[in-house]
């Protein structure tokens, strides 16, 4: 017999509801973050503001931007304009991504590379998605590996940007899209089970690891089958 105590805070059917509402808008607002970068993306090809930027600059304006853009978005997350700021913070994100993006399309399969890039990602998000449907075990441990991880990940590659290795580039491409997917699996996970209930902080996550995963297989890509 159900009792109407279900449908009011605190029940599990209210608290069900709560979380499938954050995960709807965090899909919504997932969706929604890919015009911005896309746009982002086309400006800075279309403009070659980045390319004519040096690495070191370029690496600079990078990490001020996208810290600035997630303090601040950490900060009004619970208003519209955390949502406001994420979409800002996508735009510039498509703009930085534009300097791998004019290399990868001055290759003779470039497009075609882009679009495999896409696919992969999405593939990797569609597969990880599902499978925060069926584990059942806590993952907020795992995020703490996941962490470290990334962060190793990150300064290498800032040390790359003055090494200029392909070969470590190559390694850092497959170490980020594994560690990024198993981010994404966690992000969602933790919305499912309540653990997030914000959904621009949610999005946030889940945006950080697709782009990461697209850059990488992109970059992967570009070593590996581009043409002349």
């Amino acid at each position: 017999m159900t009792t109407n105590t279900e449908h009011f805070g605190g029940s599990p059917l209210a608290l069900g509801a709560e979380r499938n509402r954050v995960l709807r808008n965090t899909y919504a607002l997932l969706a929604l973050s890919m015009i911005p970068t896309v746009l982002g993306a086309w400006v800075g090809v279309a403009t070659g503001i980045t390319s004519a930027m040096s690495p070191m600059i370029s690496l600079v304006v990078f990490l001020a931007g996208a810290f600035g853009f997630m303090f601040a978005i950490q900060r009004n997350a619970n208003s519209g304009l955390g949502v406001a700021l994420l979409l800002g913070f996508t735009f510039f994100m498509g703009l930085m991504l534009a300097r791998l993006l004019s290399v990868v399309l001055s290759m003779g399969n470039g497009a075609s590379l882009v679009m495999m890039a896409f696919a992969g990602t999405s593939a990797a998000f569609f597969a990880m998605s599902l499978l925060s449907t069926v584990v059942k075990r806590d993952l907020s441990g795992f995020s703490r590996f996941l962490f470290i991880g990334a962060i190793g990940i990150l300064v290498v590659g800032i040390v790359n940007v003055f090494v200029q290795s392909s070969a470590l580039m190559m390694t850092l491409a497959v170490l980020a899209i594994l560690v990024f997917s198993a981010f994404i699996l966690v992000d969602l996970k933790r919305v499912r089970d309540g653990e997030e209930t914000n959904y621009v902080m949610a999005t946030l996550g889940v945006y950080l690891s697709l782009y990461n995963v697209f850059q990488s297989l992109l970059a992967m890509f570009g070593i590996l089958g581009g043409e002349d």
